[in-house]
């Protein structure tokens, strides 16, 4: 009898083992092998340093373990990637729009592991599922406050590179500034460079010295260099991607930011419960990603309209909110 009981007890233990380790069975968050990759250092107060909090936000509160490496050049996107799948990371993620090309040719070679790039424009199934902010929702807030700041009637714009998503962020910029200066004339270039911070130095200072009194650039560490040419010459400049107001008090009059933290934890949840598509997946103000950092210099209106733009935004009522300023507010 003792030997029958103790021949069930075995059984059990040995089906309850199995089922622990059945196929497809979730794993806990911090099981899973995943990486970031970024092309800059963490600590450039824009693009990388947004995405490092956004990692440090889903380790935090999701439990996952995260990994990251930095300042990886594009010579060598491919060849990082092929790393990590290699060492059977189940979620690779790369910063950035100039990783797309290097994801879909690397990602048939590693089925198991989901290649995810932040701010992708590319997807191909069964395993590129690119994230898109819709950062031309937040660069038309961030012109709404250019327009109503300058007073020459003349803003610089700056890009990385011009990129199709590059193209329409600024063109979105351009047209919220419109709202307050309907006649603005916008200096528009392109660095071709996101780390070279003595070219934003000099683009920066050669669009000051042509009457631009407001500066937008959007093109990681070069924008740094702008930012010491606009405090250095007396120019204002809207922050871009992360807060940048501390950089330089009373040059940066406001920073339109991305929240990473709850973008990252959007992303990565769905990478967990298996809802991360192979299409590209766009999040945007009406997921509460993008916010706004003001300084003492923008006025309570001008912080209102912004807030009535937002909410235009969610609603998918834009064109109906830009309709009601033919002329700037006085």
């Amino acid at each position: 009898m003792k030997s029958t009981k103790f021949l069930v007890l075995s059984l059990l233990v040995v089906s309850m083992i199995g089922l622990l380790v059945l196929p497809g069975m979730a794993k806990d968050a911090s099981q899973y092998k995943m990486v970031l990759i970024l092309p800059g250092p963490i600590n450039d107060q824009s693009w990388n340093a947004a995405n490092y909090a956004g990692l440090v936000a889903s380790n935090k509160d999701l439990g996952t373990k995260m990994e990251y490496v930095e300042n990886v050049q594009a010579s060598d996107f491919e060849s990082t990637f092929r790393n990590y799948g290699d060492r059977g990371y189940d979620l690779v993620m790369a910063a950035g729009t100039q990783f797309d090309d290097a994801a879909l040719r690397v990602a048939p070679n590693y089925p198991n592991t989901t290649f995810c790039v932040v701010n992708g424009a590319t997807a191909a199934a069964p395993n590129v599922k690119p994230i898109l902010p819709k950062e031309y929702e937040a660069s038309y807030l961030a012109g709404i406050i250019a327009g109503y700041t300058t007073k020459t009637g003349k803003i610089g714009i700056v890009g990385g590179f011009p990129n199709k998503l590059m193209i329409r962020l600024l063109n979105t910029y351009e047209y919220g500034a419109r709202i307050g200066s309907p006649n603005v004339e916008a200096i528009r270039a392109y660095a071709n460079s996101w780390s070279d911070v003595t070219l934003g130095k000099q683009m920066a200072s050669s669009m000051i010295d042509r009457g631009a009194d407001v500066l937008f650039f959007y093109a990681n560490q070069v924008g740094l260099g702008a930012i010491q040419a606009a405090k250095d010459k007396g120019a204002k400049f809207i922050g871009f991607a992360s807060n940048q107001n501390s950089v330089a008090p009373g040059t940066v009059v406001a920073s339109v930011y991305m929240d990473f933290g709850s973008m990252y934890k959007w992303a990565v949840s769905k990478f967990l419960n298996g809802t991360l598509e192979a299409k590209v997946n766009e999040v945007g103000v009406a997921q509460g990603i993008f916010k706004v950092a003001y300084s003492d210099q923008v006025s309570d209106q001008v912080r209102s309209l912004v807030s009535q733009a937002e909410e235009a935004i969610t609603n998918g009522e834009l064109l109906k909110f830009a309709s009601q300023f033919p002329e700037p507010l006085k």
